[in-house]
């Protein structure tokens, strides 16, 4: 992902509740990696099981991805 791309997604991307106080823990990725992930599953039609290992883990980028899929803010890839 480019920076001029980051910067225009960057500020629609749920924050998280830690911050406010509001429960929760602090992430332990990055938000620009995992979208990174997710248009790699995309474009390559991969499943997430096979994702490549430079990734963090496949657990942790699907529940990224339902959390913005649940915020309406992905597509669902098919």
């Amino acid at each position: 992902m480019s920076d001029d791309e980051w910067a225009s997604v960057r500020d629609v991307l749920p924050v998280p509740r830690w911050p406010a106080g509001r429960g929760g823990r602090p992430e332990g990725y990055c938000h620009r990696q995992m979208i990174d992930a997710v248009r790699c599953l995309v474009d390559n039609g991969v499943k997430w099981r096979a994702m490549p290992s430079d990734f963090p883990p496949w657990p942790r980028m699907y529940a990224f991805f339902a959390r913005w899929r649940d915020a309406a803010l992905a597509a669902v890839p098919g």
